[in-house]
């Protein structure tokens, strides 16, 4: 029954095996010993899991939506497992609780740390933290076409410019997104390098901003990025977890290119250029405009770390871009900027119509002929209102556990948006080691709503509770 479902985690338990292979290597050369015999066990574990998850029959039925959503629910639970293992054996003596914290962290992309000072871990394990953000990244694009049965047409068809969704060729499909997020990944640790950060911080910095994780190999990004240059191309490669991950393939290797295969990119191009003419007009009078870049770029593609930047007046504005968050098919979170935007129009053209009958409004986007219809609106205005629920709900339980009600908000959003905890947001200074138990499970379990949705976890309650 499950067939088809376990050999989806099966590739990813291969690839964490492959993690702790190059982890192993890595502390070889740097003849980094302390924590080396906890990368074997995590390369035996996911090894033997791997091999049996993959040994298991595949059945010919085809999995309906509910079987395909417990799956990747399953995946947030069981490969962060593995994953705290070299924090739980490691010599700083982390509770159970604390590894597996960290490297749910790790694989929402989120970036919440129980860790005080990361120039006191030794290199091979700030590599693994970092490293669990890239494989995380990876499953969730995995997942966004697992689970694209929930998602409206109009992404379905955007993903068909380049994707077959043929069960025969799910093989083939994944190699290619594989390849495309790796490829990816080493374009931003080669150009970092070019502009002067070094090797090992490149590398960590690569496999963060590929995936809009929020690790960082330092405790403070001021002591990577001095320079105004560094700021800005660090500003600009974050925009590769805002577009789509086929965004700059289309642009190079489509020949006869289609308005279909950019027209959500070229929504969140003017999008980008209208927030960072904004705060170049109004923002950016007292402070240093590449600072200003970098926030714009990190909230909006849900990084979230920051130079030692804090401006209370704009902590607002930076949770807004949050938030709406980037596109689709990304490795960033948000509500997605063309759901917003098409709310916003839809909304607008029924108001309009009503004060003129006579005229006809289109609900069309912009640079294409795509209409929205009012099913998807209702989607679109359900996730809205799911997420408005889910923050009231994840802040009513913030502040019963004694967190104050600015920092439960602040916090809450960030949470369900998977971006970290940094100067620019209020909570440079949150102490995650020190919370109760009760609310590192919350988080927990919140940090892998916002990456699967709260609209899945509703569709499997309608399953189990409203049977027919």
């Amino acid at each position: 029954m499950f067939g088809l479902q376990i050999r989806f985690l099966s590739f990813f338990f291969g690839l964490l095996t492959i993690l702790s292979f190059f982890n192993i290597i890595y502390s070889y050369y740097l003849n980094l010993y302390l924590n080396l015999d906890t990368y074997y066990w995590c390369l035996i574990i996911s090894l033997v899991i791997s091999v049996l998850f993959y040994k298991i029959k595949i059945s010919r039925k085809k999995p309906n939506i509910y079987n395909k959503i417990l799956t990747v629910f399953l995946g947030y639970l069981l490969l962060p497992l593995i994953l705290s293992i070299p924090f739980y054996l490691s010599i700083y003596n982390l509770t159970f609780l604390n590894s597996f914290f960290e490297a749910v962290s790790g694989f929402t992309s989120t970036g919440f740390t129980i860790f005080e000072n990361i120039k006191h871990i030794d290199q091979s394990l700030i590599l693994w933290r970092s490293s669990s953000q890239w494989i995380g990244g990876l499953y969730f694009l995995f997942s966004i076409i697992f689970l694209i049965d929930i998602y409206d047409d109009n992404f379905k068809k955007s993903l068909t410019n380049f994707i077959s969704f043929n069960s025969s060729e799910i093989f083939k499909q994944a190699i290619k997104i594989f390849f495309l997020y790796s490829g990816l990944t080493l374009l931003i640790f080669i150009i970092l390098n070019i502009f002067s950060i070094r090797s090992f911080d490149s590398l960590n910095l690569a496999l963060t901003i590929i995936s809009s994780g929020g690790f960082l190999p330092v405790n403070d990004l001021s002591n990577i990025i001095r320079e105004n240059s560094q700021v800005i191309i660090l500003s600009l490669l974050m925009l590769l977890s805002f577009f789509s991950i086929f965004f700059s393939y289309n642009l190079i290797f489509i020949k006869n290119k289609n308005i279909n295969f950019f027209y959500e990119d070229l929504h969140l191009i003017i999008y980008y250029i209208i927030i960072i003419s904004i705060f170049f007009l109004f923002f950016s009078f007292n402070s240093n405009y590449s600072n200003n870049l970098l926030s714009i770029s990190t909230s909006i593609s849900n990084i979230g770390f920051s130079l030692d930047d804090q401006r209370s007046n704009l902590i607002f504005i930076f949770l807004i871009l949050v938030i709406i968050g980037g596109s689709f098919f990304s490795t960033s979170s948000g509500l997605r900027f063309i759901k917003v935007y098409s709310l916003f129009k839809y909304s607008m053209n029924q108001i309009l119509s009503f004060s003129r009958p006579k005229n006809i409004f289109m609900n069309r986007l912009i640079f294409t002929k795509i209409n929205f219809d009012f099913n998807e609106i209702n989607k679109y205005f359900l996730t809205i209102l799911i997420f408005i629920i889910s923050l009231f709900l994840l802040t009513s339980l913030l502040s019963l556990n004694g967190i104050d009600f600015e920092s439960s908000f602040k916090l809450s959003i960030l949470t369900l948006m998977n971006t970290v905890n940094s100067s620019i947001y209020g909570l440079a200074g949150f102490d995650f080691n020190n919370l109760h138990f009760l609310t590192k499970y919350i988080l927990i379990f919140f940090m892998i709503i916002g990456r699967i949705e709260l609209l899945t976890i509703l569709l499997l309650l309608k399953k189990f509770l409203f049977k027919n």
